[in-house]
């Protein structure tokens, strides 16, 4: 095994603990040691997910009856980091180095599934997800985390600001959703929902260049820079009918697209009625409750695409190069940081309207 230098790596490390819904804590445990082919990284920082608040709550999709989320784990998979040691050939079947900041996919895909062999890796069959799956698979809301030999692993200019590097991963989700919409130059684009991951989508979405770039939200700060990143349109629908708004400006026809980033049930329901025949529905949020709508308009009335989005595959190289270039940006995006001693407060900050994306830094 090589190391940065072994007297720095503790034999115990903090980490948040998920031990099931509203029994987080924190605590020493062992720091992990790379085998063959594994990388153990200095975590930098940590972004809290809206999946992570919801997984806390105890939210159906995480806590069902074969609950999906396997305790106790070490949560968080918007990390980033510095290697620190490499086990036996890591070095060459990841093309890193020591000392270098890396960050990996939060997925684990197995290479052997009907869906890894044939490039499909982020929806690979019987995969891991860190910081969801037990000693497997422990996030990044540690001091220490370990990349496993199936990770699927980038590299991290050392230009990128910190803020930036923690953006990277729900930016890659951004933009594969944006990919899924399939935005042409005629189209009139709806985002419902403009929080980490919509502004994303704004910047991304403004980068091909719609007809009309439509962005919902109640929080006024969001549909400010939302605006910023280049929304043509910002409506408040607390403050006004947003429906009506989208079909006046359409000739009563409807949004070409739609892209629901609310995790709120009302946020698809209002998508199915706003989106014009034909039209083009996508989803990408993590919801705590069912949704209940009328699939009679996807069908009879409408004919509409629905397409979802799952993390961000073959997006991360570009989002970096987007980054490094100034084409996107997580200022004012990354609005609060906290140290693993303060993870209620920031996740309290985190659930709460005056932030937008709240980061943890070991």
């Amino acid at each position: 095994m090589r190391t940065k230098n072994m007297a720095q790596i503790p034999a115990k490390m903090k980490a948040l603990v998920n031990h099931g819904p509203h029994d987080y804590r924190l605590e020493m445990i062992d720091t992990p040691m790379p085998g063959p082919n594994e990388v153990l990284i200095k975590v930098g920082a940590c972004g809290i997910c809206a999946g992570d608040i919801k997984c806390e709550a105890g939210a159906k999709m995480f806590w069902g009856e074969n609950p999906w989320v396997k305790t106790p784990v070490v949560p968080g998979h918007e990390f980033f980091g510095t290697v620190v040691a490499m086990g036996e050939g890591a070095e060459e079947h990841f093309g890193v180095k020591m000392g270098e900041r890396i960050l990996a996919e939060q997925i684990l895909p197995c290479g052997k599934c009907r869906f890894c062999k044939s490039g499909q890796y982020w929806m690979c069959q019987p995969h891991d997800m860190y910081g969801y799956q037990g000693k497997i698979a422990d996030g990044g809301m540690a001091e220490y985390m370990l990349f496993h030999p199936n990770s699927v692993i980038h590299k991290i200019p050392d230009a990128l600001s910190l803020e930036d590097a923690a953006f990277i991963e729900p930016m890659a989700c951004s933009m594969h959703t944006t990919e899924r919409a399939n935005i042409q130059f005629e189209d009139v684009v709806v985002l419902a929902g403009a929080g980490t991951l919509g502004l994303g989508i704004v910047q991304a979405a403004a980068l091909k260049h719609p007809k009309k770039l439509v962005v919902l939200d109640t929080i006024e700060a969001r549909l400010e820079l939302a605006k910023k990143f280049g929304a043509d349109v910002v409506i408040n629908p607390a403050k006004e009918d947003a429906l009506k708004a989208i079909l006046d400006m359409t000739d009563g026809y409807g949004c070409d697209v739609y892209i629901e980033a609310t995790g709120n049930p009302r946020g698809a329901v209002q998508g199915l009625e706003m989106t014009r025949k034909l039209g083009r529905f996508v989803e990408m949020s993590v919801f705590g409750a069912d949704v209940t709508a009328d699939w009679s308009i996807i069908g009879d009335r409408k004919e509409l695409d629905i397409l979802g989005a799952h993390l961000g595959p073959y997006c991360y190289d570009t989002v970096i190069s987007l980054l490094e270039r100034g084409l996107i940006t997580s200022k004012g995006i990354v609005t609060h940081t906290f140290d693993l001693d303060h993870w209620k407060e920031g996740f309290e900050t985190a659930h709460g309207k005056d932030a937008i994306k709240v980061i943890l830094k070991p």
